[in-house]
């Protein structure tokens, strides 16, 4: 999976996906998570499965789903005290909730599908 992690500057994504990208590591899951920023969005938007939007971006959350919609990527707005989520496992946790979590059952008519572990 790959998660863009957009801020204002690039400082604080720069934080929290280095501390996604470890917490994913030490579950065995091979997730990407790079830095972005407001005005690099357009451009990082087709290189993510997923954005994580710092919370003093929520007033541009809208035409970050929308834009995000028409690729076919998930969007999660991050919690304001996510700077103190140190070790990464609360802000994983926030994308399992979004796009469920390796081994997770696929919704759909027939048998239960499981859903592969990321690469």
């Amino acid at each position: 999976m790959r998660i863009l992690v957009v801020c204002g500057a690039g400082a604080s994504s720069t934080f929290v996906a280095q501390r996604v990208r470890h917490a994913a590591h030490d579950r065995g899951l091979s997730y990407t998570a790079f830095a972005g920023t407001e005005q690099s969005l357009p451009i990082d938007l087709d290189a993510a499965d997923v954005v994580l939007v710092g919370p003093h971006l929520a007033h541009a959350l809208e035409r970050i789903e929308r834009d995000a919609a028409a690729r076919g990527t998930k969007v999660v707005l991050l919690p304001p005290d996510v700077f103190g989520d140190l070790d990464g496992a609360r802000t994983l946790s926030l994308i399992h909730d979004v796009v469920g979590a390796p081994g997770d059952r696929l919704p759909g008519p027939g048998p239960a599908v499981e859903r592969p572990a990321p690469d």
